[in-house]
């Protein structure tokens, strides 16, 4: 017994001991959170604190070692996130005191700053300075690779010994192409790699012992390029810019140019810019190049430099007491490359700078535009120079009464004003002085019940050193009274005022201008549903026959009337201006009874009299006897115009509302003759609404002055089959006699179509038609031409033809052209790709033309990629033709054999081949690029000899 029960006893110990090493999961969630609380509180007292959160883990222990605090994670798949830094490891151990991650093992620290995955063993997390170190470390991300015995990482900055870095691990190929070899290496993430004591390895094998190897990381813009070049005119030509940076704010590119024939042959430039360099300033950016100045064959001595400079600083200067800080701009440019000596715009500098500060109690401004160089000689239509200050005093609000002041003040040079004769007596354009002042004053009350008045105040005023000055002026009063809420009087006066005349042509008038305006209005609803107004005007400034007319219109919306129209009737000469109206007679719902329900005696109280019972019943919208039929009217008058056609239509819809027959007629009252009539078809028919729909919509239009008639038919089956027709076709078409050959004796045209709805991936048309004559009884020169469209994953091909077939004026029937379009995609490697056109005209007369045959090959390409299987294709064997084919009455034009374009690409992550050979022609081609740069043509060889484009002197 005593055994046994010791047994029990060390079973129930060593369960107790499994269960302590295997959390359930209640305790995981436990011990979660006493991490979280450990690790927040470790944090707590770094000068940039930073969270960290225990995604997922198995077990965590707290432990006291030498004094140190210990929080030791660990499980299959522990993984942490430090601020937006992602670790994964087995195990992680969390000094307190110390501040640190240790990653025991294989781990892995992703930084979301940087966009760097480390992957090493027992790497080291420094919270205080965000610091990485560790042994034999694998560094990637988006542009290279890097390995090293020992790394360490600190924000700004990555070091690494004994390192091997490559740009070609994104190609997931091994060996990589070529990769590098050093003893130390310094990355800076996002703008540079620097290595020392250097091998270039060729597919792991060492070829070249490089000092000193800088790659760029920086952005595409900021990429070194180098481009060689050769012309006729400047001979060998080099442009390189190479990228640089100054601190951790500035980045820049030294731009090199070089002209073998030019006079000096170096050119000089600098672009960069400059993210907060300084106190007070934001951004800096600066671009300037001196290039020589191209050869002139009128001026073979012709030397120098052209120029280029633009130069921007913004920034905000803080200011006590103010709202925002004082913003700033400085915009210098002067731009000569490109431009001949005779531009005016030539050695002209044009500075613009501006301020603007916002105080409680207003906003100030100075603006500063200059020109520096040669005088203009053309109008300058804005400004050129401009010294401005602007103070624009916060709007001031008082009750019902509001304000709003501006002031400017300034010297300005700009176009003279044409319209003033002593600002373009002094030239095109004139220098002075202008003070604008401009204001908004308004004031609303209610004088008394249901009544609302507004008043307001609009004034600018510019006053300019040579005695001119504008005044624009606008003074009005409103005033509103309503009646029962749906009547409406207003009252409106005014007094309007433009002159003067300005020196400058920006800010010129367009006229003087002086009135009064006096105007009621009248809104009324004399009974249910209708409207009823009246606007009457009078400008106490014009004459009798230059008053506004005035204006009354009436306005019904009651079932089944829909009426909107309007008057214009000159009071003081008795003259109708204008007239239009728009009436539409309906009501679809007049058909259909609406209950009413029954409505209980109620006796008289002190508000309301007594109200009898009503019993339920059933009403009507309306009394339109057919509700399926809609009839609306609409015209106009005009007094300098007269009559406007009236127009009358009539519809007629179906049990539902997409099935519709309409019909109208138009009639030119001044004529009088009926100008056209027609009607359009809408019905869709069908014994299911699914398996069996047909849609059937038609048109019809006949203008009776000139009989043309035109329209469309169309029948749409399950809404992927359709067939149409369409006619445009003149009724009455003047017979010849003696017709002269050649000439085309037809009424229009006549076509009919069957297909597949347009716009699906698979689609096909046939269509027959063409010119039609009515007085012969048949087509003139028809055509017969379809289209095959088919699109799938990878596949596309587009077919169509066209066939002229025997009509009156068309004897033969041939095919005239043809079109084949198709792309192929086997796989990832092989592909086929052309298109085909084919096409036949003639010239000359009946039986003696002649036919012009062209066939076009634009191109025919076929594409097979080359590579291991289950990776990428790394190089691509393409046979491309492109030909044109001309044949005269069956003879061939300029007959050439046929000549296929035999190339090959390769491929690469980091560096790419091109080669290109025209077996016919003899002529090969090869050039070479590499990641962000041209392609590099490295020679041309043709029968007439070899051309080494980046070799000087070469042909």
């Amino acid at each position: 017994m005593t055994g046994t029960g010791a047994g029990r006893a060390a079973r129930r110990r060593e369960a107790r001991e499994v269960q302590a090493r295997t959390p359930r999961r209640g305790g995981l969630v436990r011990r979660t959170l006493l991490a979280l609380a450990l690790l927040g509180l470790g944090a707590a007292g770094l000068a940039q604190a930073r969270t960290v959160k225990i995604i997922s883990a198995d077990t965590l222990e707290l432990r006291q070692v030498d004094g140190q605090e210990l929080v030791v994670i660990s499980g299959t798949n522990v993984e942490l996130r430090v601020d937006e830094d992602v670790v994964r490891a087995s195990r992680v151990e969390f000094n307190r005191t110390r501040r640190t991650l240790t990653l025991v093992g294989a781990a892995s620290y992703r930084s979301a700053a940087d966009g760097q995955d480390l992957r090493g063993e027992n790497l080291v997390v420094e919270l205080g300075d965000e610091q990485v170190t560790g042994q034999d470390v694998l560094i990637s991300d988006a542009n290279l690779e890097i390995r090293g015995q020992q790394v360490e990482r600190i924000p700004g900055q990555l070091q690494a010994t004994g390192g091997y870095f490559t740009t070609c691990a994104r190609c997931g190929r091994t060996p990589n192409d070529y990769a590098f070899r050093a003893e130390r290496l310094i990355v800076y993430p996002g703008d540079r790699l620097v290595a020392y004591r250097a091998q270039l390895l060729l597919a792991d094998v060492p070829v070249l012992f490089l000092p000193v190897v800088v790659i760029p990381l920086n952005d595409p813009e900021r990429q070194p390029r180098l481009l060689l070049g050769q012309n006729d005119a400047d001979g060998f030509t080099v442009e390189a810019d190479l990228p640089f940076s100054i601190g951790s704010s500035t980045l820049g590119t030294t731009l090199v140019r070089y002209y073998q024939n030019r006079d000096p042959s170096v050119g000089l430039g600098v672009a960069l810019r400059s993210y907060a360099p300084l106190p007070y300033v934001d951004r800096v950016n600066l671009y300037t190049l001196a290039n020589p100045r191209p050869l002139d064959a009128a001026d073979p001595t012709r030397s120098g430099y052209d120029l280029d400079f633009v130069f921007g600083v913004t920034g905000r200067i803080p200011l006590s007491r103010a709202v925002r800080d004082l913003d700033y701009r400085l915009n210098v440019s002067r731009r000569d490359l490109g431009r001949s000596d005779l531009d005016p715009e030539r050695g002209v500098t044009r500075v613009d700078f501006g301020a603007k500060v916002d105080y409680p109690l207003f906003t100030a401004e100075f603006n500063y535009v200059n020109r520096f160089g040669p005088e203009p000689t053309a109008a300058e239509r804005t400004p050129y120079q401009k010294t401005e200050v602007v103070l624009d005093p916060k709007p001031y609000t008082n009750g019902n009464f509001s304000a709003d002041i501006r002031l400017a003040a300034g010297l300005y040079s700009a176009q003279s004003n044409p319209l003033s004769r002593s600002a373009t007596a002094q030239g095109v354009n004139i220098t002075t002085t202008r003070l604008e002042e401009s204001h908004r004053l308004g004031y609303t009350a209610q004088p008394w019940r249901n009544a609302d008045l507004t008043l307001s105040n609009t004034f600018t005023g510019r006053y300019y050193g040579t005695g001119a000055r504008t005044v624009d002026l606008n003074l009005s009063a409103q005033l509103s009274q309503r009646f029962n809420t749906t009547n409406t009087v207003t009252f409106g006066v005014g007094y309007n005022r433009t002159e003067g005349t300005s020196p400058f042509a920006f800010d010129a008038l367009s006229g003087r201008r002086l009135s009064a305006p006096l105007s009621v209005t009248v809104s009324t609803v004399p009974v249910r549903d209708v409207r009823f107004g009246v606007t009457y005007g009078r400008d106490l400034f014009l004459a009798p026959d230059q008053q506004s007319p005035t204006v009354f219109s009436l306005s019904v919306n009651r079932a089944p009337l829909n009426l909107s129209s309007q008057l214009s009737y000159q009071l003081l000469t008795g003259e109708l201006e204008s007239f239009s109206y728009n009436a539409t007679v309906g009501d679809p719902n007049s058909g259909t009874l609406t209950l009413v329900p029954a409505q209980p005696a109620r006796p008289a109280t002190a508000f309301s009299p007594a109200t009898p019972a009503r019993p339920a019943y059933y009403r009507r919208s309306s009394a339109w006897p057919a509700p399926n039929l809609t009839l609306s009217a609409s015209g106009s008058y005009a007094r300098t115009t007269g009559f406007a056609p009236f127009t009358l239509r009539a519809t007629v819809t179906g049990a539902t509302r997409s099935d519709s027959l309409s019909a109208y007629v138009i009639h030119d009252i001044q004529t009088p003759v009926i100008n056209e009539v027609g009607a359009t078809f809408n019905a869709s028919v069908g014994r299911d609404a699914v398996l069996n729909p047909v849609t059937v919509n038609a048109s019809e239009r006949l203008s009776l002055p000139t009989a043309r008639l035109s329209g469309t038919f169309s029948v749409t089956w399950r809404g992927q089959y359709q067939f149409s027709s369409a006619h445009d076709l003149l009724l009455n078409r003047p017979v010849d006699a003696n017709p002269t050959s050649g000439t085309r004796q037809e009424s229009g045209t006549v076509t009919f179509s069957v297909g597949t709805v347009r716009g699906s991936a698979n689609n096909w048309q046939l269509t027959y038609g063409g010119p039609y004559d009515l007085v012969r009884g048949g087509f003139t020169r028809p055509t017969l031409s379809g289209s095959l469209s088919a699109t799938r994953p990878g596949q596309r091909l587009a077919l169509s033809a066209t066939v002229n077939t025997p009509g009156l004026d068309q004897p033969r029937a041939e095919l005239t052209r043809a079109d084949l379009d198709a792309n192929w995609q086997f796989g990832s490697r092989a592909a086929l790709s052309g298109r085909v056109l084919y096409s036949r005209s003639r010239s000359g007369v009946y039986p003696d033309d002649r036919a012009t045959d062209t066939l076009i090959l634009d191109p025919i390409r076929v594409s097979l990629g080359i590579g291991r299987s289950g990776q990428a294709p790394g190089a691509y064997v393409t046979g491309s033709l492109r030909q044109t084919f001309t044949w005269v009455d069956g003879e061939r034009q300029n007959p050439t054999p046929i000549s296929p374009v035999i190339g090959l690409t390769i491929d690469r992550c980091c560096w790419a081949l091109q080669a290109e050979a025209d077996l016919v022609q003899r002529r090969y081609r090869l050039s070479v690029g590499l990641p962000g740069q041209n392609a590099y043509p490295l020679f041309d060889l043709t029968p007439d000899g070899t051309k080494v484009p980046l070799l000087p002197n070469t042909p």
